[in-house]
């Protein structure tokens, strides 16, 4: 059972650890960061296994070339940085060298979405889901919480071929009792919370945000049902077309191209007659400010996507 705790704890801390757990599971599981690796959490891996870590420096095309190389001698390639960079600096290098061939390598992106808060517009990557499920091959992955995290990174390991997992800066609200609940399958989604009145399909630090909106519309005597959708390619198809007529998506992400954009495909292929609202960034540029004053700003914290589901429900 999930809720809404109280405790926040990072998703890259939960990433950096479970790389040591797996470093001592696979000697031929390789890391590589570039120069980020304070940052991405990497470095506990550097710690622990020095022999097996690979900074490429401020050059991520050349570290996502290292890394697929690597992933040819069959090695299990995990490559991190900032979202922009992994994403947006490296994406021809990802494609033609990574995706293409269908190598085993695992980019793990950290300070994703606009919470990345200070570092303002330039930093804060809102295109990188639909930029990366825009690729053939590509597994693209947004976990929910530490717990979560932990069981995404140890599932990706096992899995032959290229992922992108994304994850935010900020510490972010525990909704997992621990690791035994925080399931993950490639594919799935999950039902979190049943509900009668429409469902909200939520993606990474959003759920908890979904959750929280959740509690109000019950409030305002609205049922809601929460979808966790972690996985946004390969999309679960079927959740979509059980969910109910009114559908909300959520995301910390251009509502153009990320999630909204894969369920509204969903829902355009299989003539489904679902109305969809879909709450993310609209298709603007970020800017600078705290986490949680931006994600006020841009309408995507509990309160806010409560009131937006109100007032769309009012229009019916």
């Amino acid at each position: 059972m999930v809720k809404l705790t109280g405790v926040y704890k990072g998703m890259r801390k939960g990433y950096g650890e479970t790389l040591i757990e797996l470093g001592k599971k696979y000697e031929n599981l390789v890391v590589l960061d570039a120069d980020l690796s304070g940052s991405t959490q990497t470095a506990m891996f550097a710690k622990e296994f020095p022999d097996r870590f690979f900074n490429a420096g401020v050059a991520e095309q050349n570290m996502i070339g290292m890394a697929a190389g690597l992933a040819t001698t069959d090695k299990i390639v995990f490559a991190s940085s900032f979202s922009m960079f992994a994403s947006g600096r490296a994406w021809e290098i990802i494609r033609n060298l990574v995706a293409y061939p269908k190598l085993n390598v695992k980019i793990v992106a950290t300070h994703a979405g606009i919470t990345v808060g200070e570092d303002g517009a330039s930093h804060q990557m809102c295109e990188d889901i639909a930029i990366m499920r825009a690729i053939p091959n590509m597994v693209v992955i947004a976990p929910t919480d530490y717990y979560h995290t932990k069981n995404v990174i140890r599932v990706i390991a096992d899995y032959k071929g290229p992922v992108y997992v994304r994850m935010p800066r900020r510490d972010t609200e525990i909704i997992y009792e621990n690791e035994e609940e925080a399931t993950f399958e490639i594919g799935k989604g999950k039902v979190l919370v049943e509900g009668d009145d429409l469902t909200i399909i939520a993606t990474g630090e959003e759920v908890p945000e979904a959750l929280r909106a959740a509690e109000i519309l019950k409030e305002n005597g609205i049922s809601a049902e929460i979808v966790e959708m972690a996985t946004i390619k390969p999309i679960d198809e079927e959740i979509i077309k059980k969910s109910k007529d009114f559908v909300v998506t959520v995301e910390d992400h251009n509502i153009i191209g990320g999630l909204g954009g894969a369920v509204a495909e969903v829902i355009a292929s299989n003539g489904l007659n679902k109305k969809l609202l879909r709450i993310g960034i609209n298709d603007v540029f970020g800017r600078s400010g705290k986490a949680d004053e931006l994600l006020k700003y841009y309408g995507l914290d509990g309160e806010s996507i409560a009131k937006r589901i109100m007032e769309e429900m009012k229009k019916e």
